[in-house]
């Protein structure tokens, strides 16, 4: 059974930081590219950040970048997303994302999310 399951999320306040992270089983972690997507409230899901399987290739939204940091430990099947100097508008439902390819099926798997508010 495959599973992703997101902790780390809470309230801080502007300028604070949070650590997420995503613990992936039931699927080739390793194999698989991983991103963290996020849902404000009333807004449409986005993209937040991405990293490849092997760890060595990162991409961020130009909202996040300089703040935010995804990384991953294929040891420990889990993937993390640190957030520094957040602000309000980093306020939604972040979600982590499991893509891949498996005898040539493609395949998404999503956690069900974690809330981050960031409020004084």
């Amino acid at each position: 059974q495959v599973q992703l399951v997101e902790s780390g999320g809470g309230l801080v306040q502007p300028g604070g930081s949070l650590r997420l992270s995503c613990a992936g089983s039931g699927f080739t972690f390793s194999s698989s590219g991983m991103r963290w997507y996020r849902q404000p409230p009333g807004k449409a899901r986005e993209l937040v950040a991405a990293i490849n399987s092997a760890g060595g290739s990162t991409g961020y939204v130009d909202s996040v970048k300089g703040r935010f940091t995804i990384s991953r430990d294929n040891a420990k099947n889990t993937v993390y997303l640190q957030m520094n100097s957040l602000k309000p508008e980093d306020t939604a439902v972040y979600y982590c994302n499991a893509w891949g390819n498996s005898a040539g099926a493609r395949y998404d798997y999503w956690g069900q999310g974690t809330q981050v508010t960031v409020s004084s």
